[in-house]
């Protein structure tokens, strides 16, 4: 059956065409399986090579895809570079002095394109990443379907506006998420990624000197490296217990009070989302159960498929 040959097809058939079309054009875990075959092991081989160097990187280049996907899908729109004649996102607020791990990706990408050249997208190379950092530190493992595309364009203005906060209430959390498609379940999963990862002074001064929900002890040594004036970015671990283990010991820190930015302390206030804290702090597995589902679903928002975009011969910048 030829969907291109005959000019005049009957409508059952066009239909036909267009699904076949569609079915072809999606996303499929075995997408490179024949057009480069060691497109996945080249980057697990990257990410644990980053990673046994700085465990923290690991949580960093999680935070890229997720910075990616919650700007207009998951196109690699974060990792171009501004130039004389564009602004891209990597010095929106959410990402400015913070985002990290851009020569991770270069590096990954350079051995992809020696290999097969202008083959495996940066948006699939964000999201395969993101997999391996977070089972590189003990973590959980899913299947990523792979076939994205890149953007051509990157927007700071969404990125401004589409990045959670880490100054947001709970109802701002989920109103986020949710418009991103999230249950309110499924946002705290995601935010158990803050079992790993690093905060800057900046980001949770104001909490750590205006408000009292954080536990003494450890408010008392995040003030020894958090003045109240300078050192913005001086780091501290979000999980302050095992900082480079993919665990659930962030939910069992938030019934303690032990963790310091505002967003995440409201996941556990006495509203609706302390049950699921409840929840994965007394049952690491399905936490992770969840979280893999939930990344999932993250690497899916909004892809370029088919013809849209392109692949980058280099991730920060156009062809």
């Amino acid at each position: 059956m030829a969907c291109e040959s005959s000019s005049v097809r009957p409508t059952s058939l066009l239909l036909l065409c267009f699904l076949l079309g569609t079915a072809s054009a999606q996303l499929s875990s075995t997408f490179y399986s024949t057009s480069c075959p060691s497109a996945l092991s080249i980057i697990k081989s990257g990410v644990n090579s980053a990673v046994s160097r700085e465990a923290r990187m690991g949580a960093s280049l999680l935070r890229l895809h997720f910075h990616d996907c919650f700007v207009n899908g998951c196109d690699a729109s974060i990792l171009l570079d501004d130039t004389a004649n564009f602004t891209g996102e990597k010095n929106a607020g959410p990402n400015a002095n913070s985002i990290r791990g851009y020569e991770v990706i270069d590096t990954i990408k350079s051995q992809l394109e020696s290999k097969c050249p202008s083959v495996v997208s940066c948006a699939d190379i964000l999201a395969v990443v993101a997999r391996d950092s977070v089972v590189a530190l003990g973590g959980p493992s899913w299947t990523v379907s792979l076939g994205r595309r890149d953007s051509t364009t990157a927007s700071p203005s969404a990125a401004n506006s589409s990045i959670p906060p880490p100054t947001l209430s709970l109802s701002g959390l989920i109103s986020a998420f949710s418009n991103k498609g999230f249950t309110a379940k499924e946002m705290v999963a995601l935010l158990g990624s803050h079992t790993i990862g690093h905060a800057r002074c900046t980001a949770f001064r104001a909490q750590l000197y205006d408000e009292n929900n954080i536990n003494a002890m450890l408010a008392t040594s995040l003030k020894a490296n958090c003045p109240s004036s300078g050192g913005d970015n001086n780091l501290s671990p979000l999980d302050v217990t095992s900082p480079t283990s993919f665990d659930n010991a962030f939910f069992k820190n938030l019934q303690t009070q032990k963790v310091f930015l505002h967003s995440d302390q409201q996941l556990f206030s006495g509203g609706s989302t302390d049950a699921h804290v409840n929840a994965y702090s007394s049952d690491s597995g399905t936490f992770k159960t969840d979280f893999a589902n939930a990344m999932v679903k993250m690497g899916n928002l909004s892809p370029l498929i088919g013809s849209s975009g392109q692949i980058r011969k280099n991730c920060r910048k156009i062809n």
